[in-house]
């Protein structure tokens, strides 16, 4: 080939070759910073829309199912069937946990871009202003709730909402982070317990007519009120008022070991968190089935059926959440962490019957281990994580 030609032909190879690299970048997706690091294709086209599938995500719905056994367990530790205070302080829960749930994603939206880019806010499925915005409109729907059930309910749950906010806001990646999610535990239990045994003048248990406990019977006492008298399991006794606060003070310690396990779940590498978790609920089982000595005792038939519930309960409760953390304990890898993070936000329920159990209300504990089932479900569906 003659000089000239070779010229050309190399002219012509070039030009192809820059032509075909300019459609290579016209082609690929351009990138963007994601976060603190790294890259992240920018999003083509219009936004996504923000369909169920997403905001399912954003509030953990299958979490859910994890709420209303707190009230229910606040309900059967004053020894109170539930009634409508108890319903008004499980839709305010309801209304608050979720208030929280999306809260946490607005606030750690940078967070997960890098950790998390598939969540509902850095996927760009839900803006932040309209996470910003269901969390303010929840936790004022969850404020209007307890309100209905009396002044003492709405002042526990004003605590709950500022203790949700303060925790999402200021303190999950302090060292008061788990302390702080263990005492929304604990008041979202009191809460119910509240609601439930409001005898105000009006007030929501006040107008449910219930019955006086028997004189020398179970319950009676200086520091007794009136006894529920229902067929719930509830049994006939009525403690005092700081009854709840044994319970509240249980479910809260679970729910601190949980939240250090979760502090780990997306990088791992934390042995001694599970380990720890894992001693705290041996202990919180064998505090659970260490029965509460009542004046007078249970009434002898609902004795049986307490110790029994009791057991079966707590058992499920160790079932659930010891494996997932032993394994998170022996392999702390990402995966088996949040693992453990599921299973021990799901082990609130059956903690929650054993508590209802325990205060001889094996009936609505019961009732609360209903709800396992359907958080089992979901969860495959849906992560609570």
């Amino acid at each position: 080939m003659r000089p000239p030609r070779l010229l050309a032909a190399l002219a012509g190879a070039a030009t192809a070759g820059l032509v075909g690299v300019r459609a290579a970048r016209a082609a690929a997706p351009p990138v963007r910073p994601s976060g603190t690091g790294g890259t992240a294709p920018a999003p083509d086209g219009p936004r996504p829309k923000a369909g169920p599938r997403a905001w399912a995500e954003l509030f953990r719905v299958s979490a859910l199912f994890t709420v209303p056994g707190d009230a229910l367990a606040g309900a059967a530790a004053v020894g109170r069937a539930p009634g409508r205070g108890t319903a008004l302080a499980v839709g305010a829960s309801l209304c608050l946990y979720e208030a929280g749930m999306a809260l946490n994603d607005w606030a750690d939206r940078d967070e997960d871009a890098v950790d998390r880019p598939h969540r509902p806010i850095p996927s760009g499925r839900i803006s932040p202003g309209a996470a910003l915005a269901a969390a303010g409109a929840l936790t004022a729907a969850g404020l209007a709730l307890a309100s209905r059930a009396g002044r003492p309910a709405l002042a526990v749950a004003s605590g709950l909402a500022a203790t949700v906010w303060a925790y999402d806001l200021r303190l999950k990646h302090t060292p008061a982070g788990p302390a702080a999610m263990a005492a929304a535990r604990s008041l979202d239990l009191l809460l119910g317990a509240v609601a439930t045994g409001d005898r105000t003048p009006g007030g929501p248990s006040a107008r449910a007519g219930r019955g006086a406990a028997t004189p020398g019977g179970p319950g009676s006492g200086p520091a007794s009120g009136p006894a529920s008298g229902s067929a719930s399991g509830a049994g006939t006794r009525t403690p005092g008022r700081g009854s709840a606060v044994p319970a509240a003070l249980l479910l809260g310690a679970h729910t601190c070991a949980v939240t250090s396990v979760s502090r780990h779940e997306a990088q791992g590498g934390s042995t001694t968190a599970p380990l720890l978790a894992l001693a705290t609920t041996a202990a919180l089982g064998a505090a659970t089935l260490r029965e509460r000595p009542e004046p007078g005792g249970p009434a002898p038939s609902t004795s049986g059926a307490r110790t029994l519930a009791l057991t079966a309960f707590t058992g499920a409760y160790l079932r659930t959440a010891g494996p997932p953390l032993l394994h998170a304990a022996l392999n702390p890898s990402p995966p088996l962490t949040q693992r453990a993070v599921g299973g021990g936000i799901r082990a609130m329920i059956p903690l929650q019957a054993a508590l209802a159990a325990r205060a001889g209300a094996p009936l609505t504990g019961l009732a609360v281990m209903g709800l396992a089932p359907l958080a089992r479900t979901l969860a495959r569906k849906v992560s609570p994580t």
